[in-house]
Formats: C-alpha cells, structure tokens, sequence
C-alpha cells in the first residue's frame, strides 16, 4: 500500500493525497474521503519519505537528567503533548545526571539530521556544552535554565525562594539552609540567593556550617539536616532547595524527636506529590513544570517551522507559595 493506492481507492489525484499528508490545501470532501480511506486500510506514510519530500523529519530530541525527578516529568509531559498537537514527536535521551553525557547527546543529535530540532533540559553550561550548542543545525530550545543567546525556559527560582522564606522566616531565629552544587545555576545558585535575600531583609544571621550541599535525594536530604543539628542543636527552621531534600530533613527531625513545625519549620521548592502526602504536608513553591514545557515547545516549534526566526526569547515561568502545616 502505497500513496497513489490511497489516490486511487479514494478517486483523487497522488498530488491531493501529498497536500494531505503534509497539512497542505485540501478540499473538505476530499479531505474527509481521503482520511476514510486511510483509516480504512491502515495506511502509514513512509517517514523516509516524507522527509525526503518535505526535509523534515517531524522528530524532535529531548536531552534530560533523568526519569525519576517529578520536575523533569511533568517538563517532558507539557512538552510532548504540545509537539503532538503539531505533529512532532519526541525522541527521548536519558543522561542520568551524567552531565558529559547531555554534550554526547547533543553532539549525536548535530551529527544526526532526522531531528529537526533539540530541547534541552539543561543542569549545568560547561565549555563543551557551548561548543556542541554551537554546532547544532537545527534550531534548540534550553528549558529549565537561562542561557544568553539562546532561546530558553526557566522558572523564576530566586523570586520563589525569596518569597517562601519571606513567609517561613518571619517566625525564625536560627535558619539553615540545605542546598545543591552551585553547578546548577538555577537550583544551585538562584535558590540559595533568594534564601539570602529574605534574611538579611529580616536581619537574621545564618552559620554558613549549618548550610551544607548535598544531592537531590531524600537520603542526602536526611544527612544534611543530621549535619545541622551537629552545628546548631536548636536549630528552628530548616529551608531545603527541592522537596525531595526537604522530605528526608523531615525524617530526620522525627527520629531526633524534633517536632515539625513546633520545634523545626521545614521548607522545600518544587510542590511535588510527595510534598502533599507528607504529614504535615510540605510549604512549598509551585513552579509550573508542565507549564514550561509547552512554552518550551512552542518556542521550538516556531523555529523549526519559521527558519529564520532565530532571535534570543527568555521566558522566566512565574510560580506560587504553598504554606502548609510543615510551618508555624
């Protein structure tokens, strides 16, 4: 079964069936007679095909950390239903927090011509991930950070961490931190700047020793706060980088009898369903993830079908404080 079969059982000309395929001019009879017969028989264009008539290939790599993290998952969620509503789909590629692996990636998909564009997910911006960014043909899209000169999609962090410890420290005498490597700029970096912006407007003193780095686990979550008791024992609200981090500083206050929020206020960032089954349930911030992916797919999408359209968009997402029973 071929294309000039389809022509043929549905009485219109191979050139009609090609419109049709490729979201060109067809009649709404036409159109309708040719979608039946394709039902009908099953048909499936030729991807080679069509990518030799159009010089598309209607695929799109997607470079991500990892399968496990909600953020990352409801990202790849917003952004594969919009590249659907516009006929792409997803090549999905794993690093597995392996930051070399994202430049491996992005040097397979320069090298590979059957995508027609890239969506990165980023975590960090080394100096070959510059030089493979740099030699992409085909238009990319950086969600999840900022990166000057490139089309991207990044959550406000500083401004929900600043405005969650707002809230959170106003009933705080000695705060701590639990956060990430500075690598990562917006978790890493912008986090702890909005931490330090809403203690010194509250004029409270932070011990640097009670804000260790850890990595983006409830364990490492768990060890950090275990550090902060050791440094400051009366430690009375604990503010974590993810709410994964948050989770396990929970765990760790009860098996240290510390009571949550009465003795220790805990807070996290990212509004995960962790953060609402907890008990108490977690203050956060929502960051609108799946949100982001649609814009970022938007975006693409534009330059992939506007070639020329080249220009350097940031969208910073906006975000929302969630106070819960985890704060006093």
């Amino acid at each position: 079964m071929d294309i000039n079969d389809i022509a043929r059982r549905a009485g219109v000309s191979r050139t009609t069936v090609s419109r049709y395929l490729n979201n060109g001019y067809v009649s709404k009879d036409k159109r309708r007679i040719i979608a039946q017969v394709i039902k009908e028989t099953g048909y499936v264009p030729s991807q080679n095909a069509q990518q030799l008539r159009t010089g598309k290939s209607h695929l799109v790599g997607v470079i991500m950390p990892k399968l496990n993290s909600q953020s990352v998952s409801r990202m790849v969620q917003g952004l594969t239903s919009e590249l659907i509503c516009h006929s792409y789909h997803a090549v999905l590629a794993n690093t597995e927090n392996n930051e070399m692996r994202e430049v491996d990636f992005l040097r397979l998909f320069a090298m590979n011509s059957n995508v027609d564009g890239v969506v990165l997910i980023a975590t960090v911006f080394t100096k070959e991930h510059l030089k493979a960014l740099e030699a992409l043909p085909s238009p990319v899209v950086i969600l999840g950070q900022k990166l000057d000169g490139y089309a991207c999609v990044y959550p406000d962090d500083y401004g929900a961490m600043r405005d969650l410890c707002r809230l959170v420290l106003k009933k705080s005498k000695r705060p701590a931190y639990i956060g990430v490597k500075k690598t990562d700029i917006q978790t890493g970096i912008e986090r702890r700047r909005g931490f330090d912006t809403a203690c010194v407007e509250l004029g409270l003193t932070v011990n640097e020793d009670a804000c260790p780095v850890v990595d983006f686990t409830a364990d490492a979550g768990y060890f950090g706060a275990e550090r902060i008791l050791e440094v400051v024992p009366d430690v009375d609200t604990i503010v974590c980088a993810t709410d994964d981090i948050a989770f396990g500083a929970m765990m760790c206050m009860n098996e240290y009898g510390k009571r949550v929020p009465e003795d220790v206020q805990i807070t996290g960032i990212g509004d995960s369903q962790l953060s609402q089954i907890a008990r108490p349930s977690l203050t956060t911030a929502h960051l609108y993830y799946q949100r982001s992916g649609i814009e970022a797919a938007r975006l693409l999408v534009e330059r992939m079908e506007n070639p020329g359209k080249t220009n350097a968009v940031e969208v910073k997402m906006g975000y929302e404080v969630y106070g819960r029973m985890s704060m006093r």
